[in-house]
Formats: C-alpha cells, sequence, structure tokens
C-alpha cells in the first residue's frame, strides 16, 4: 500500500494561490495608474487632440492597363493626373465660405474648370435662368412658384450666410455650395470639385494648406488615346461607370470609376482595371492634412497587346477614307453615294488580325468624362454610322467573291472537274419561270463562250457557276461554305459580332415563312453570292485566308497577348476561356474537311488571273504592281438599288503572308476597291510608293468586270 504526501500538496497549491493573487493585483495597480494618466494627468492634451483630428481612409486609384500594338507602340494609356475634392470639416460657416472662394481664386488663375451646377447665371448684373430649369429647381428646393431669378439668387446667398459684397465672387460661392448640398458630402465621403489640375496648382494648394478647408488632392489616372481616331473601332472606348453597372459591381467598384464600354476596353475590362490600394489620411477640424500613410499599394491593370500593327492600321484607315472619297465623288467615271466601308488585312496562317478599319470612325476621347450631347448627336444622327464596326457587326451581300467556294464545293461534289468547261451563252435558260443572265451578257449582249473553272473565276462568268451550282444543289455548297467559316462568328474578341447568313434551306425557311421551300431559283442566287447570303467583312478575311494557306482551319484573334503588372503573361486557354464566356461564344461544330490541293490550286490561279492577265476583273489596278496577287473583284447588289464594291486578295501569290479584303457600302464595282489593297500591300512589303500611286485616269464604264 502506497501512502500519499497529502499535506505538502495542500501547501503547494496554497503557495500557487497567493502567487496568481499577486501577479492580478499587481496587473490592476498598473492598469488603475495608466487610467489615471489618461483621463486625470493627460486627459484635457488627449481630448483637445480628438477634437482637433480625425482620420479617413481615401483609395488609391489603380492605373487601368495599356493596349499595345504587336510591336510595343502604346495606343491606349492612362495618364496620372491631379483631381480636386473636398470634404466637410467642422469649421464655422465664413471660413468655409472663405476657404472655398481661395479654392476657385486658385483654379481660375491656372484656368482650371470646376463644377458648377447652380443654374442662375449673371451676365454681368442681370439674372438669367431656363424657364424648364425654373421649374424644375423650384420644385426640388421648395422655391416660392412665381420667384424670379434674382430673388432666388439672393435667398440662397442668404441661405448660406455668404457676407461677400462681390456679386460674382458669391455666385463662385453659392456654385459651390450647392454642388455639396446636391452630392452630398461629409468628412469622410468627398465630393469632386475639379479634375486634371496642373502640378502649380496642386504646389500652392499644398503649401497654404491652412486656407483651403477640408480640401484635399487625389491622383487618379486618365484615360489617353494616343492616336486620336486610330483603331476607334478595336479599342473602343471607357467612360464613367453607369448606375446600372454600378449596381452589378459595386463590390469591386465605386461610383465614379471608368469602365469599359466598347471594344477592346469593354471585353477585357476585367484585367484592364487593376486593383485599388488604399491610403489613410489625417485631418484637422479645420479641414487641413496632418499626416498620410499608405495602407496598401494599388496594383496597375493588365496591358493588352493586340495583333494589329499601328502603322499597317493608319495605312488601311487612310486608304479606305481616301477611297470611298474617290468613289463619291466620280474618281472611276461615275459617282456613287458610297459613305461607308470597312477592311480587313489578315495572317493567312496564324489568324492574326494585322489591321481592321471601319469608316468613319470617331473619336474614343470624346466618351472620357462623359461625351457631350452635341458630339453624341452627331454621332448617331450620322447616316454612315461612325459607332458600328462595319468589319464585324454589319453583314453584306458578297456577290462574286463568293464563287470560289461555289468552285471548290463543285469540284468536292464531282459534278464539275479540273477539265470541265461549260459553254456560256449569256442567260440561263434551264427553268421556264426563272432565267438570270450573266453579268457579260447584260453589259456586252454575249456570253463568255467555253471556260473552265480557272477561267470562269478569272472572268467571273455568272453562268459557269449557275450550272455548277444545279448540278450539285444547295447542301454541298452550305457544308463547303461553313467549313471556310461563313454563317458562323468568327470568335474575334469584340461584342457585337454577327454571324451572319448563309444562304440554306434551314435559313429560308426561317427567314421567310411565307415561302419557306427551297426551289431552283434560290440555289442560282446563291451560288454567285446573292439571295440570303450575307456575312461580314472580318468572315471574308478568314476564307480568303483559308483559300490562301491551303484550306487549313485557323482561329481568328485580335488579341497577342496580356501581360500582368507582374510581368507574368496569361496563357492563351486562359484567354479563350476568358472570351467564350465574356461574349458567350460556343463551339461552331464544324468538321474538318480535308480539301484536294489539286482542286484549291485551280481556284487560286483563276484568282491570279483575275490580276495578271489582261482579261482579268482587276487587272488594270495590278499590271504594273511589284508583287504577284491573287483577288477576286465582287459587286453585291443591295435594297434600295445599291451595290456592295468588294475585292479580296492575298499575297505573295506564291508563298501568301496576307490576306485583304475591302468592302464599300454602294461602292458600285469591286474593281474600285482594288487600290486600297493595293496600297496596304505596298505599305506592307515595305515597297517603293513613288510610281504606285500613278494617276490612272477615269476607267470608261463598259471596262468595269465584277
Amino acid at each position: 500500500m502506497v501512502r500519499r504526501n497529502t499535506k505538502k500538496k495542500k501547501v503547494n497549491i496554497n503557495l500557487r494561490f497567493n502567487i496568481l493573487t499577486v501577479l492580478i493585483y499587481i496587473v490592476g495597480i498598473v492598469l488603475i495608474a495608466r487610467l489615471f494618466s489618461l483621463q486625470i494627468v493627460h486627459g484635457a492634451e488627449y481630448r483637445e487632440q480628438s477634437n482637433t483630428r480625425l482620420t479617413r481612409e481615401s483609395i488609391l486609384e489603380a492605373s487601368r492597363g495599356a493596349i499595345l500594338d504587336r510591336t510595343g507602340t502604346e495606343l491606349v494609356t492612362s495618364n496620372m493626373t491631379f483631381s480636386l475634392e473636398m470634404y466637410k470639416s467642422k469649421v464655422d460657416t465664413d471660413t468655409l465660405n472663405t476657404a472655398i472662394l481661395n479654392m476657385i481664386q486658385v483654379l481660375e488663375k491656372y484656368e482650371c474648370s470646376y463644377s458648377d451646377s447652380f443654374p442662375i447665371s449673371i451676365d454681368p448684373f442681370t439674372f438669367t435662368i431656363s424657364d424648364e430649369a425654373l421649374k424644375n429647381w423650384k420644385k426640388s428646393n421648395n422655391l416660392e412658384e412665381d420667384i424670379s431669378a434674382e430673388k432666388a439668387f439672393y435667398q440662397f446667398k442668404d441661405k448660406y450666410k455668404i457676407k461677400n459684397a462681390n456679386i460674382q465672387e458669391v455666385r463662385k460661392i453659392i456654385a459651390i455650395r450647392y454642388l455639396i448640398s446636391q452630392k452630398g458630402y461629409s468628412s469622410t465621403r468627398s465630393v469632386t470639385i475639379s479634375k486634371n489640375i496642373p502640378r502649380e496648382a496642386v504646389a500652392e494648394f499644398s503649401e497654404g494648406s491652412d486656407r483651403f478647408a477640408g480640401i484635399n488632392v487625389v491622383v487618379e489616372p486618365v484615360r489617353q488615346y494616343t492616336s486620336g481616331n486610330l483603331a476607334s473601332h478595336i479599342l473602343g472606348y471607357a467612360g464613367t461607370i453607369s448606375s446600372e453597372e454600378y449596381e452589378s459591381r459595386k463590390n469591386y467598384y465605386n461610383q465614379n470609376d471608368m469602365i469599359g464600354k466598347t471594344g477592346i476596353e469593354y471585353v477585357f475590362e476585367e484585367y484592364l482595371k487593376g486593383k485599388n490600394g488604399t491610403k489613410q489620411i489625417d485631418m484637422a477640424v479645420d479641414g487641413t492634412t496632418t499626416a498620410e500613410y499608405i495602407g496598401q499599394e494599388a496594383i496597375a491593370g493588365s496591358d493588352i497587346v493586340l495583333t494589329i500593327d499601328a502603322n499597317l492600321q493608319k495605312t488601311a484607315e487612310n486608304a479606305l477614307a481616301s477611297n470611298i472619297q474617290k468613289i463619291a465623288t466620280g474618281g472611276f467615271g461615275k459617282a456613287y453615294d458610297a459613305r461607308a466601308g470597312a477592311c480587313v488585312v489578315m495572317n493567312v496562317n496564324s489568324g492574326e488580325v494585322l489591321a481592321m478599319a471601319s469608316y468613319p470612325d470617331y473619336n474614343p476621347a470624346d466618351f472620357i468624362g462623359g461625351i457631350s450631347q452635341e458630339a453624341w448627336n452627331n454621332y448617331t444622327n450620322n447616316e454612315a454610322k461612325p459607332l458600328v464596326n462595319k468589319a464585324i457587326q454589319n453583314s453584306y451581300s458578297p456577290g462574286s467573291i463568293f464563287k470560289m467556294i461555289t468552285a471548290i464545293a463543285g469540284l468536292e461534289s464531282g459534278v464539275i472537274d479540273l477539265r470541265t468547261k461549260i459553254n456560256d451563252t449569256g442567260i440561263y435558260t434551264k427553268y421556264r419561270d426563272y432565267q438570270p443572265k450573266c453579268w457579260h451578257y447584260t453589259d456586252y449582249h454575249t456570253g463568255h463562250g467555253w471556260v473552265d473553272v480557272s477561267g470562269a473565276i478569272e472572268k467571273s462568268c455568272n453562268y459557269f457557276f449557275y450550272e455548277t451550282g444545279d448540278r450539285m444543289g444547295i447542301d454541298k455548297l452550305v457544308e463547303i461554305a461553313r467549313y471556310f467559316g461563313l454563317g458562323n462568328k468568327t470568335r474575334i474578341e469584340l461584342q457585337g459580332e454577327t454571324a451572319g447568313v448563309l444562304a440554306s434551306r434551314e435559313a429560308k425557311s426561317k427567314m421567310h415563312p411565307d415561302d419557306p421551300n427551297w426551289n431552283p431559283g434560290n440555289t442560282l442566287n446563291a451560288v454567285i453570292g446573292q439571295g440570303d447570303n450575307e456575312f461580314t467583312p472580318l468572315q471574308m478575311a478568314k476564307y480568303i485566308s483559308m483559300l490562301a494557306n491551303g484550306g487549313r482551319r485557323m482561329n481568328v484573334s485580335l488579341v497577342k497577348t496580356i501581360r500582368n503588372a507582374d510581368g507574368s503573361e496569361v496563357s492563351r486557354e486562359d484567354i479563350n476561356q476568358f472570351i467564350n464566356k465574356k461574349l458567350g461564344l460556343e463551339n461552331d461544330n464544324v468538321g474538318d474537311i480535308p480539301i484536294n490541293q489539286g482542286y484549291l490550286n485551280a481556284v487560286l490561279e483563276g484568282m491570279k488571273s483575275v490580276t495578271s492577265d489582261s482579261g482579268g476583273t482587276a487587272y488594270v489596278r495590278f499590271k504594273d504592281f511589284n508583287i504577284s496577287v491573287g483577288g477576286k473583284t465582287g459587286s453585291a447588289e443591295a435594297p434600295n438599288n445599291k451595290v456592295h464594291a468588294w475585292f479580296v486578295g492575298f499575297a505573295p501569290f506564291e508563298n501568301p503572308e496576307i490576306a485583304i479584303v475591302v468592302m464599300v457600302e454602294n461602292g458600285g464595282h469591286g474593281n474600285y476597291t482594288a487600290e486600297v489593297v493595293r496600297d496596304i500591300m505596298t505599305e506592307y512589303f515595305g515597297m517603293n510608293t513613288q510610281n504606285i500611286e500613278e494617276d490612272m485616269g477615269a476607267i470608261p464604264y463598259i471596262e468595269i468586270m465584277r
């Protein structure tokens, strides 16, 4: 049996208890002494400090990411600018009014604009206000119904207790007092008074801070479009977040934040925005800043690197604009009401868009800080629709540039081969109720005679394709056209792209419910790029690129990479996933089709003849060109008796690098638009332009082929 020493254990417990009691007693004495020091010894000092100091958190705006071309040239960037904001401070009314007047005097000294929504103006002694503004303003400010502008003005002077005798100074003070009352402000919530103020003004505000109660200068990024209108439909624009946008993003945005509205600015908003930081500001009750320190650093947004080349983009835009103006003024012998168009330049191997122009364009800078009503009206009332990207948002009948699809489909289906010749007699008379003519018969009253597939493309012989299409039927044509990307979105990284329409049984049943059945006449229209066929210039660029690269499918892209602030890059897979989700894109479900290279070569030879043989429809434009070009003209009938002009081409013919597509709304004849392609190729291949711009003179109408 083991005996326990219970007496010793009891002594140890009592000892621990006594030690703990002593410790608690000592801590209590220390706390009492500290409390005595805070409340009695230094109480007055600390109370004075708490009454004379405010600490608030201010947002450090993150710099929005830049948008660059493929060479690193900045097309869109953010400049850090200074803005003046005002917080509520614990000062009397006289001090506040004096501080406001001091502030305005500095702003006016450096010619800075400032917010002024007070509706009464003085010119110089007459008080004026519009009837509508006065009516609404009286109601919102509980003023008498029959009050005059002058009387209302002095009521506000009394309301804000302004003692100044100078009426102009009174008007300036009222403007700011009225602003802060309308916007609402507090010691932690500011009102922006002026933006983009110069450094000299900042220095004056900082050096004399005791004269400007509640004033704070903040650094803000301001969007800058460095090249004016260049690539405006690609870049898009950013503007102040709307109330609707803010409601769904209030966890990440402030009410005054900038947000992408269109183009790359919109699609890649999540990458461009960056992450705001915080700054702690200590202020005295009179509104002067006593100390500042960073809470969390801001992280700049990611840079978006595009596939376009700024120089080539500029050439494309200038060439397109000049060509449209030349067509409209009769520079080719007959004037057409041409006002708009589009152009796309694509790398035939990668699918990268090297340039994409839409005319007319616009200036993204007009939307910074909110577009003026006058500028908005100028854009929206323009019948040429400058805000619409015609390269992807509008679709057009392709006309004869579609015929290469018909040729490949006919060859692949076996209804024609490389030796097949068809006799163009001018009028296709197989069907009694529909007998379309070849354009050659319409212009010259004869057919082309016997032509093979290459010759049919060179001469753009409608009759050859009527017969091919009638033998083949519509279904094979639809299969080949879809393989080349027609009737489906290209999945480019921009919103608003249309899929266009590929003429088919399905399309007709949807578009023409009163006459849903497909008939031979529909096929005859479809094979020459008419009927329901409508495609975007970008779709046509993809199609021509696939012809030039041997029939290989490719992905169209406008974004080369995304560079994060830490120097890392976003993977292509992540970019694609982001785009698919942002734009709601789905797979086109088009399988691969092995295109017979012999058939394809015959088609390409026909395209070469268009530019290099004297009978080609664009020979006159390329007869002295230093690089061999494959091309095709197209003149597509459109509603309201318009004829859209197309030219598609690729070069060099032997080893293609680029494909170019040009479309001019109501441009008359595709031959005219070939000049744009020639000018762009001259820039791309670095050719001497001295002799390229020779005056070719007006070409008689009868020489223009389709």
